[in-house]
């Protein structure tokens, strides 16, 4: 009667590990889209910077 108890105990301590394991990864998957969502606006926000600079620069090669 002990092994099938510590049986059903190992399966159940397992199923909560893995529990634990699968809710940090989930947080970390929405750590990351956020990081990713704010490095994709941060280059956008510098690309946008860039072509208005690469305006003046063109602006300023034609009076020449």
């Amino acid at each position: 009667m002990f092994w099938p108890m510590f049986a059903v105990a190992v399966g159940f301590l397992g199923l909560a590990v893995l529990g634990v394991l699968a809710v940090r990864v989930f947080v970390e998957a929405e750590r990351l889209g956020r990081q990713v969502s704010d490095s994709a606006r941060r280059i956008n926000g510098a690309a946008e910077e860039l072509e208005r600079a690469s305006v003046g620069v063109a602006r300023a090669a034609d009076s020449l």
